[in-house]
């Protein structure tokens, strides 16, 4: 059977059909681009540069910190993030206390760093605690903690005397600390701790 002109129509195709048709496949091709399944395996996780923007600051809630609770369980409070001292990674400050029924237990504030993979005995990369900047036996209680230029700033709530009750601190004082000479150095802000 011979083709008619009339069957043959659609063989002939006019610049505008070519337009169209490019355009149609450029939004299928851009298309299918962004839209992937989800299939294949993850790539495995690479250590960031030291000022790559994946790097994340380490997760308060994955450490074991080192407070007798005497059972009771442990309590992060505020956490804070920044880099401390200077190699582009963020670190983790953390304000932990034992979780009680009453009063106002006293704070610990702590310092994670990110541990480099395969550093520890399971190969992981986990949090790792480097710092203690305030211990529980300081009896004070840690609020507004915050890390700002490298400086990590909280404001203490303590006591005046022993007859103070508990849930009631009496004294309050802003501390700073700041990464110096390898070690954190604590720096009080008020010549005189003020009442509350």
């Amino acid at each position: 059977m011979e083709p008619t002109p009339e069957s043959l129509a659609h063989s002939h195709a006019r610049p505008l059909h070519w337009l169209a048709t490019a355009t149609a496949m450029a939004a299928v091709i851009a298309t299918a681009g962004l839209v992937q399944p989800a299939t294949g395996t993850p790539a495995a996780p690479t250590d960031p540069a030291p000022n790559s923007p994946q790097a994340t600051a380490p997760d308060a809630a994955a450490v074991s910190y080192p407070l007798d609770c005497k059972g009771a369980p442990q309590a992060v409070t505020a956490t804070a993030h920044g880099d401390l001292d200077g190699d582009g990674r963020p670190e983790t400050v953390a304000a932990v206390r034992c979780q009680a029924g009453s009063g106002t237990p006293p704070h610990a504030i702590y310092v994670l760093t990110q541990a480099a993979p395969g550093k520890d005995a399971t190969g992981s990369a986990g949090p790792r605690l480097v710092a203690t900047l305030l211990d529980t036996p300081q009896r004070q209680s840690a609020t507004d903690l915050t890390v700002r230029d490298g400086v990590v700033t909280a404001t203490l709530l303590g006591y005046s005397s022993p007859e103070v009750p508990r849930y009631s601190p009496d004294v309050k004082k802003l501390a700073k600390w700041r990464w110096t000479g390898g070690k954190f150095r604590q720096e009080l802000t008020d010549s005189t701790a003020r009442s509350v």
